[in-house]
């Protein structure tokens, strides 16, 4: 076999999408990420829940046999840079049975919170390995002996899955002072000495209080996180201006409606608070807030200063990231399978990634057609995403096509998409005519923003980097790949696993 037939043959489909359509399969690491990264616990266009959760499980099993070492890494990187949960702590489940010495090595870099906690119980009697054994119980243990107030008074709610208190019941942890005995009693439903928790004890005080004054003296005095308070109590517009000012900025984000059925945002001073909170560049770098948590709260909210609040807060979330250098055209997919959360996603990544290119830079929408969108510079990336909305089929080699015929000499495409063609020609092909007729260098990132786990182009080009899920990383992963990064497999296999471990105990849970 010749040398060009070896080079070719290897280019051609190996498999097909969703939609019937010739795609190829990327290496099975890529498959991992892109299972972890995209939230594949929800429906989506093409597949069910309980089909992609099979997929996940197989993919689960099948990488900690074949790779446990990278599957570790993976679960790190997901859970903390691309901040989901559910997949990672289902792969943290099987990687127990598999690999129990890298389990324990990552269990406190997965198992963050409370909730995780709960979750990742929750999965493991799904599984049906009941308690998980002394493996297990030893990490739980572990995650125990770092419990705190906040913690206990947040996440102990009965009846909704496993509690801490469950927690407590099934891994006996040995308290190592009078204090941490206390909040063990506590969470177990047992009578304990509150004096030593005082945060427990102005929780309990809460529940009893007869009047306004008396719930705000408790909140202050306890620090209350809103949620339990709102468990306990039915807040007054002067008690949701208390909550309003210790809660995490995330809390707030999601609580704006609440805070105007209340009236507090009727008040000058309380909505010059949360416009002030919400435009704060330090606090929203700590919150790590996935921007189409804004674009949510954006159309739900109807307060005209707040919605001014939430574009300037998208507009600082991005801020501080890199510009990418070179031209560089991006094209988000408006094709019917994107319609949802997915569009919403993509809208605000294109512009904001637009928003860092140089200014000859493109920004077209795609579905069979393609259009020039011309986005502003100056304009909020909130208000424009607003404006995009999902069409017809799918045709990714429209853009690209139209790219060469105009003779439009690009460094980089970005392309937005679930990648689910069903018509026209294939991306691949018209990215190879690009790269033969206009520029041979061009590189191209795709952005993958479902589940679903073919692919557009095949593992051995070189010149192209796949990207899974929507985290602000994804842009400086960009600019760092047109520098010759390298793909987000190699970056997930840098990642030292013994480096991590530390938990925040912080408010702002992630």
């Amino acid at each position: 076999m010749s040398i060009a037939k070896k080079l070719f043959s290897a280019m051609r489909p190996t498999t097909t999408n969703r939609d019937g359509y010739p795609a190829y399969v990327r290496s099975a690491e890529e498959q991992y990420v892109q299972t972890l990264v995209t939230n594949t616990m929800g429906n989506t266009f093409y597949a069910d829940q309980q089909e992609l959760l099979k997929e996940a499980e197989a993919l689960h099993c099948e990488m900690a046999e074949r790779n446990p070492q990278f599957m570790a890494k993976a679960l790190v990187y997901a859970r903390n840079e691309g901040y989901m949960r559910l997949q990672p702590l289902f792969g943290l489940a099987v990687l127990s049975v598999y690999r129990p010495d890298l389990f324990s090595t990552i269990f406190l870099q997965v198992v963050k919170i409370p909730s995780d906690l709960s979750d990742f119980l929750t999965i493991l009697q799904g599984m049906g390995r009941g308690e998980g054994g002394r493996a297990v119980k030893r990490q739980v243990n572990r995650f125990l002996a770092g419990i705190s107030e906040y913690w206990a008074i947040k996440y102990n709610g009965r009846g909704r899955g496993y509690s801490l208190g469950d927690a407590i019941a099934t891994a006996h942890p040995k308290p190592s002072d009078l204090k941490q005995q206390a909040l063990f009693r506590y969470l177990r439903g047992q009578e304990a000495n509150l004096s030593l928790i005082p945060q427990v004890e102005a929780l309990e005080y809460l529940k009893r209080a007869k009047t306004e004054v008396e719930q705000i003296y408790w909140i202050e005095a306890g620090r209350l996180p809103h949620e339990v308070v709102t468990g306990v109590i039915k807040p007054t517009k002067l008690v949701w201006e208390q909550l309003m000012e210790q809660m995490p900025t995330f809390a707030l984000l999601r609580s704006l409606n609440a805070l105007d059925r209340a009236g507090v945002l009727q008040d000058r001073y309380c909505l010059d608070r949360v416009v002030e909170r919400l435009t704060d560049p330090r606090a929203l770098s700590k919150s790590r807030i996935l921007p189409f948590r804004f674009a949510t709260a954006y159309r739900q909210v109807q307060h005209d200063a707040i919605r001014d609040a939430l574009r300037t807060a998208v507009e600082y979330t991005f801020n501080n990231l890199p510009d990418l250098e070179g031209r560089t055209a991006i094209f988000l997919d408006i094709s019917g399978s994107m319609n949802g959360q997915y569009l919403q996603t993509g809208s605000v990544f294109a512009l904001a990634l637009y928003k860092k290119t140089q200014g000859s830079s493109l920004f077209w929408l795609f579905d069979t057609t393609v259009e020039d969108a011309k986005p502003s510079r100056v304009d909020s990336i909130l208000t424009q995403a607003e404006r995009i909305r999902a069409r017809g089929g799918t045709d990714t080699g429209a853009p690209v096509r139209k790219l060469r015929t105009e003779r439009q000499h690009v460094d980089q495409i970005i392309i937005i998409t679930d990648e689910q063609q069903n018509s026209g020609s294939p991306f691949y092909e018209e990215l190879a005519k690009y790269r033969a007729k206009v520029n041979r260098d061009a590189k191209a990132f795709v952005i993958d923003i479902a589940p679903y786990r073919s692919s557009m182009v095949p593992p051995q080009d070189a010149n192209t980097f796949y990207i899974f899920g929507w985290s602000d990383t994804v842009l400086s992963y960009i600019a760092q790949a047109t520098k010759g990064y390298g793909s987000m497999v190699e970056r997930i296999e840098a990642i030292d696993l013994e480096a991590g471990g530390q938990r925040n105990d912080s408010r702002s849970d992630t």
